[in-house]
């Protein structure tokens, strides 16, 4: 086989699994240099917290890519092969180019129509090219495929509204902060918790310009690592009520048995004076936040339910746009599928010309020593006449040859054409066969 996929995401393993088959970005050039020594000619490694996928390309010669790209995930997560294939799924050559196309577009994400998918996969395909060395490479199969998947992935982003709206609870509740404040440049938000949800509402806050976040847990240790990765500042846990009057935001998702933030808290930040709505945002379960700190004047208060709601009106949204994602990935597909075949008569073409070319200057060699009374411009024209009329001979067989490649009937043509020509059999070809259109899947 010629191109391959292996990996393991969101829709085959939980998180507990996926994290041990993660590769950081400082790590991936090792990982390709490990592939490489294993027999993979070319390859990029797309790791990211819902998915770890390796895109291969490996000469016929070698071992199928697929057994390559699982031995190695395998070994990545410390897993004995006969575990991690249970969770890993192997796609094979148009299964590999679909695939991406439809990761790229977000329609295989956890969260339908996400933005962050595609600058994840350009990265990881520009950190593949940009550890070219030695004997391994991104050639010109895998630079062509991410390429096109990425200008996929641009086409559904500008042409359908897969993308918009609030899709998650933290992206939801940057949007109703919005509603209330307007641009969120300069102002300033209080986190607690230290898990995924504050995580990801963090970044949220910093996308939409929020200057100063604060990050308050019971386990100190967590909040100052989860600050040094977003540039916020950790608090102590007990001064959040003294915090939270010096905030527009608060947002909480800790996994406390109880509330953690009372109403006379919510009171205190009040305070004289304040002129400033107090928005909090409760996105724990169970409920951080008491239910009556809502009545409280100039308190916006949304929890889980809230903001679930405003996901499922933008997922149903955005559910409407599949089918117009979908034929944009049919298209891309299909001008990936025509240009990998056509690679593959691309050396019968070289040939076809380069024979009927040594032809040509033989006869017009010999036709010009019989006319050795012409002047060096009525040879030049001879030459000329000679190279026009080869070319326009050799134009319909040509043309013929590479629309074969697109309908798939490259072998049987090709076969004539080397039988009616007198040209070789073609063995060359046989480590760049395009894909063939099968599909194997091995998911767990």
């Amino acid at each position: 086989m010629s191109l391959a996929v292996v990996g393991v995401s969101h829709r085959t393993a939980p998180l507990d699994v996926r994290e041990r088959f993660v590769v950081d970005a400082q790590a991936s050039a090792a990982a390709l240099r490990r592939l490489a020594a294993i027999g993979c000619t070319e390859a990029v490694l797309l790791s990211t917290c819902n998915r770890t996928e390796l895109y291969m390309r490996a000469p016929g010669q070698h071992p199928d890519a697929g057994v390559i790209g699982a031995r190695f995930l395998s070994d990545q997560a410390g897993m004995p092969e006969a575990d991690a294939d249970r969770y890993l799924y192997t796609l094979h050559d148009d299964g590999v180019v679909e695939h991406l196309f439809r990761v790229v577009a977000s329609l295989d994400s956890m969260i339908l129509g996400e933005a962050q998918i595609q600058g994840q996969v350009k990265a990881a395909y520009e950190r593949a090219a940009g550890s070219n060395s030695g004997d391994f490479v991104v050639g010109p199969v895998l630079a062509r495929l991410f390429e096109t998947a990425l200008r996929v992935g641009g086409r559904v982003r500008s042409e359908t509204k897969l993308g918009t709206g609030a899709a998650s609870v933290p992206s939801a509740s940057i949007e109703l902060a919005q509603k209330i404040f307007g641009n969120l440049s300069g102002r300033r938000a209080l986190v607690l918790g230290a898990g995924d949800m504050s995580e990801l509402t963090m970044e949220c806050m910093r996308g939409a310009g929020v200057r100063d976040i604060m990050v308050a847990n019971r386990t100190p240790a967590r909040a100052e690592e989860l600050s040094r990765r977003l540039h916020a500042t950790p608090v102590k846990f007990e001064d959040v009520a003294a915090l939270m009057r010096e905030v527009d935001i608060v947002a909480t998702a800790t996994s406390a048995p109880h509330a953690v933030i009372t109403r006379a808290m919510a009171e205190a930040a009040l305070g004289p004076g304040r002129r400033t709505p107090l928005l909090i945002l409760d996105i724990a379960l169970p409920r951080d936040v008491e239910r009556d700190v809502g009545e409280l004047p100039n308190v916006f208060l949304y929890d889980v339910d809230d903001l679930s709601q405003v996901v499922e009106g933008t997922l149903a949204r955005r559910r409407s746009e599949i089918a117009v994602a979908e034929q944009i990935i049919s298209e891309g597909t299909r001008e990936f599928r025509s240009w990998y075949r056509g690679r593959n008569v691309v050396p019968l073409i070289r040939e076809l010309r380069g024979r009927a070319d040594e032809l040509r200057e033989v006869e017009t060699a010999r036709a010009l020593r019989l006319l050795s009374h012409l002047s060096p411009a009525d040879k030049a024209a001879v030459e000329n006449l000679t190279r026009q009329l080869l070319n326009k001979m050799l134009h319909s067989p040509t043309a013929r040859l590479r629309e074969a490649a697109v309908d798939g009937r490259e072998g049987e043509i090709a076969e004539a054409a080397r039988y009616l020509f007198g040209l070789g059999n073609g063995s060359e070809l046989d480590d760049d066969a395009p894909p063939n259109g099968g599909v194997h899947h091995d998911e767990g």
